[in-house]
C-alpha cells in the first residue's frame, strides 16, 4: 500500500512541472513590449584600388535584419543579419543607402545614409579634437572633408596601434592613460589610392585641483577673464615674506565694467565636507582693496557662495582667511572667482594690479586676539598692525637671531611727520591696557638704524579718540637691541595726563616722530608693560590671584571669559580674598582662556596639580593643560569631572606622563568641553590655588 502511495504522490508531481513547463514555453508576451529598431546606421569601408569595392556593416538597435538598397539604381536589395556585412561596387559618385531594420516581431525602421564614392584624394580635410570637459584624459575626435569615404584616427599613445574608423558626422573617443602631449593623425581616405592625412597635437594635463600654487610643472592654469579682468601666471615677481615661491597669478584690472574680474575652473568639484576656510596669499599695491572670493557650479552660476575681505598691507605679502562655513555643500562647486576692488572700474595701471598665490581650503584655525605682552612669537596669534600716515610695516626676523620674529617698520620717503603703527588691528588690544599708579610705564624693544632718534608711544581709549596718552624717549644705540621704557607720568607737553580711571586699549608707535619719511628702518619686538623693582613679582605656579603686584592677564578665547574677583563664596575648604572666575559664553564648545606665565613650570618639584573648583552642577568637566610658549604642539592636559555643586571642593590632576625635557609656560583652563555655552550662571565657574605637588 506504502508503494502505491508513492507512485502517485511522484505521477501528481511530474503532471505539475509538466503543466508549469507548458506554460512557461507558450508565453511569448513579451515580445508584446519589445521595440522597433532604433539608431541605425552603417559604417562604409571602401578599398583604395579604384575598384570600388565598398564593404557596408549595418548597425541598430533592436535589429534582427537588415536590407540594404545600395541607392545605385540596382533593383535589387540584399539582406544582412545583425553583425554581418556586405560588399557592392559602385562608380564614382554620391548615393543615398537605405536601410530597413526588421525586429524579431516584425516592426521595421528605415534610415538613410549618404556614401561618397571618389577615386581623388580627399581634399579639405578639417578635424576638430576636443578634451572632454568631464575627463582631462580624454579627448573627442570629429571631422569632415570632400571626396572622402572614411576616416581612420590614430591616437598616437601606443605602438602598432590599430586605427578607429568613424564616418563625416561622427564623434570618436579615446581616453589616455598618461598626461603627456601624443601626435594624433586622422587620415581620410576616398575610393583611390590616394590619402589625405592631418596630424595634429594633444596635450593631456592632470587636472586643475585644489590647492592652487601656480608650482605643476606642465600645468595649464586657464583662466576666464571678463569685464577688464585678466589673470595670468607669471615668475613670482615679490619673492619676499610669507611667499617665496617661483611661480604667483597676476590680475590686472582694466577699463571694463566695476566687477571685472576672472575665473577658473576646477578638474573636479571642492571638498567642503571637511574644510570650509579658504586661505589665499595676497599683494595689494594699497591697504584697503576689497578682495572677494567666490564657488559655484561650473554650469548653474547661481549656485554659489562668496565673501569678500579688505587687505590690509600694502606692497606686501599677507594671508586672507575667508570664512565659508556657511556655504550650502548639498551643491556641487568647479568654478573659483576672483574679482579685486569690486564695484570700482580699472584702468590697468599697477594701482589695480595684484599678485595672489596658494588658494587652498583649510581646517579653520582658533586664532587669538592680540594682548600684551606682544613677542610675535606665540603661534596662532593674530599679530596684525595698523599702519598710517604712508608706514610701512612688515614680518621680519632679528637681524641678530635668526630664531627670534620680530617687526620691520619704514618711514619711507613721503611719509609723514605723524607716520605711525598701532600695534594689532584698528581696535587694538584684545583687554585693556593694565598701567597702575605703582607702575605707569610700558617697555619696547628696539632696533634702531642711529642714536638720538626720537620714538613716541601713543595709548588710548578705542571708543574715545580724545582719551589718549602720549610719551616719548631717544634711542641710546645705534644698530643693537635697546629696551625702552615709556613712563606715561611724563606725557608730551601739549596732550592729556594720564588717568587711570580711563580705559586705554591702544597703543601706537611713531618712529622718528616729527621728520617726515626718508627710509629709515626700524625694528621692534616684546611691547609689555614695563617690569618694576618690586620684589616677588613674577607670575608663575603656584597661582593664588591673590597678589596686588602681579598681572593676571588671561587670553580668553572662543566664548570663555576669565577674570580674578573679590571670591564670592568664600567657604569651605576656600576662605581666600580673590579667586578665579569663568563664564563660558556662546562661541565653540572648546571655548575657554589661558594665562602665560612668566617662568617656565618647574615639574622637578612634583607632577601633580591640584586646583579647587566651584562649579554650579555635579559632573562639569574640567580642564587642565599646559603648553609651550610658542609651540602649542608641545602640550599635556587631564580632564576631571566635578563631584558637588555650588561647594568647593579640590581636584587633583594626575601629570605623571609629561615630558620634562619639554617647557611650558601657558596654563590653559576649559570648562565643560565639548559643550557650548550660554553665560548663564549654570555656564559660570570658580577656581583657585593652581598648585604643584
Amino acid at each position: 500500500m506504502k508503494n502505491i502511495h508513492k507512485i502517485l504522490s511522484m505521477l501528481a508531481f511530474i503532471a505539475i512541472m509538466t503543466a508549469c513547463n507548458e506554460k512557461f514555453f507558450d508565453d511569448i508576451s513579451f515580445l508584446e513590449t519589445a521595440s522597433s529598431p532604433a539608431k541605425m546606421s552603417a559604417l562604409f569601408d571602401i578599398t583604395q584600388d579604384n575598384t570600388g569595392l565598398v564593404t557596408i556593416t549595418p548597425n541598430g538597435e533592436g535589429v534582427a535584419t537588415f536590407s540594404v538598397n545600395f541607392g545605385d539604381g540596382t533593383a535589387s536589395t540584399a539582406t544582412v543579419d545583425a553583425g554581418k556585412s556586405i560588399q557592392h561596387k559602385y562608380a564614382e559618385g554620391i548615393y543615398s543607402v537605405k536601410l530597413v531594420g526588421k525586429g524579431v516581431t516584425g516592426k521595421v525602421s528605415e534610415s538613410t545614409q549618404e556614401l561618397t564614392v571618389s577615386f581623388k584624394a580627399p581634399e579639405n580635410v578639417e578635424v576638430n579634437s576636443t578634451i572632454d570637459p568631464a575627463n582631462p584624459f580624454k579627448v573627442n575626435v570629429s571631422a569632415k572633408a570632400t571626396n572622402e569615404t572614411l576616416f581612420k584616427v590614430y591616437f598616437g599613445d601606443v605602438a602598432n596601434e590599430v586605427p578607429m574608423s568613424f564616418l563625416e558626422g561622427a564623434t570618436v573617443s579615446h581616453t589616455y592613460t598618461a598626461v603627456g602631449t601624443y601626435e594624433m593623425k586622422v587620415v581620410a581616405l576616398s575610393g583611390g589610392k590616394a590619402t589625405t592625412e592631418v596630424k595634429k597635437t594633444i596635450s593631456i594635463v592632470s587636472p586643475v585641483v585644489l590647492p592652487l600654487d601656480f608650482e605643476t610643472a606642465g600645468q595649464t592654469y586657464k583662466f576666464s577673464n571678463f569685464e577688464g579682468g585678466d589673470v595670468s601666471v607669471i615668475a613670482n615677481p615679490q619673492v619676499s615674506g610669507i611667499n617665496t615661491s617661483s611661480k604667483v597669478a597676476k590680475m590686472v584690472k582694466n577699463p571694463g565694467q566695476t566687477y571685472g574680474g576672472s575665473l577658473i575652473t576646477l578638474g573636479a568639484s571642492m571638498d567642503f565636507s571637511v574644510n570650509k576656510y579658504f586661505s589665499m596669499k595676497v599683494f595689494s599695491p594699497r591697504v584697503g582693496a576689497k578682495v572677494l572670493l567666490k564657488v559655484e557650479n561650473a554650469s548653474n552660476g547661481s549656485q554659489s557662495f562668496e565673501k569678500e575681505l579688505t587687505t590690509s598691507k600694502a606692497n606686501v605679502w599677507e594671508e586672507l582667511i575667508f570664512d565659508f562655513s556657511a556655504i550650502n555643500t548639498a551643491n556641487s562647486y568647479q568654478n573659483i572667482v576672483l574679482i579685486f576692488d569690486n564695484g570700482t572700474r580699472g584702468d590697468g595701471s599697477a594701482n589695480f594690479t595684484y599678485l595672489f598665490d596658494d588658494i587652498k581650503l583649510m581646517n579653520p584655525v582658533v586664532i587669538a586676539p592680540i594682548n600684551l605682552p606682544v613677542t610675535f612669537d606665540v603661534a596662532n596669534t593674530n599679530y596684525t598692525v595698523t599702519d598710517f600716515g604712508n608706514n610701512s610695516t612688515i614680518d621680519g626676523i632679528d637681524p641678530t637671531n635668526a630664531s627670534n620674529k620680530v617687526k620691520i617698520t619704514t618711514k619711507p620717503a613721503g611719509a609723514e611727520t605723524w607716520a605711525g603703527t598701532t600695534i594689532g588691528t584698528p581696535t587694538g588690544f584684545a583687554s585693556a591696557i593694565k598701567l597702575t599708579a605703582s607702575n605707569p610705564k610700558m617697555s619696547v624693544r628696539v632696533y634702531s638704524p642711529a642714536a638720538g632718534i626720537p620714538i613716541r608711544l601713543k595709548i588710548e581709549d578705542r571708543n574715545n579718540a580724545n582719551i589718549s596718552v602720549e610719551t616719548e624717549v631717544l634711542t641710546k644705540s645705534a644698530k643693537a637691541w635697546e629696551e625702552l621704557t615709556f613712563d606715561f607720568t611724563k606725557q608730551v607737553t601739549g596732550t592729556s595726563a594720564l588717568n587711570l580711571s580711563n580705559t586705554y586699549h591702544k597703543a601706537s608707535l611713531f618712529f622718528d616722530f616729527g621728520t617726515a619719511g626718508n627710509g629709515k628702518v626700524f625694528y621692534w619686538d616684546d611691547v609689555k608693560i614695563a617690569t618694576t623693582t618690586e620684589t616677588n613679582n613674577t607670575l608663575t605656579i603656584p597661582l593664588t590671584f591673590e597678589s596686588t603686584s602681579l598681572k593676571y592677564d588671561f587670553l580668553n578665547f572662543d566664548g570663555g571669559n576669565a577674570t580674578v574677583i573679590a571670591n564670592p563664596h568664600s567657604s569651605g575648604i576656600n576662605t581666600s580674598g580673590k579667586v578665579a572666575q569663568m563664564i563660558k559664553n556662546g562661541g565653540q564648545a572648546w571655548g575657554g582662556a589661558f594665562i602665560t606665565l612668566e617662568k617656565t613650570v618647574d615639574f622637578s618639584v612634583g607632577k601633580t596639580f591640584k586646583m579647587k573648583v566651584y562649579a554650579p552642577k555635579v559632573g562639569t568637566k574640567v580642564l587642565l593643560k599646559v603648553e609651550n610658549l610658542t609651540d602649542g604642539g608641545v602640550s599635556f592636559e587631564k580632564e576631571l569631572s566635578t563631584t558637588k555643586a555650588n561647594a568647593w571642593e579640590e581636584l587633583t590632576f594626575d601629570f605623571g606622563g609629561i615630558d620634562v625635557s619639554k617647557s611650558y609656560q601657558k596654563v590653559v583652563l576649559i570648562f565643560d568641553n565639548g559643550t557650548k555655552g550660554d553665560g548663564s550662571a549654570n555656564f559660570t565657574y570658580l577656581f583657585d590655588d593652581i598648585i604643584l605637588y
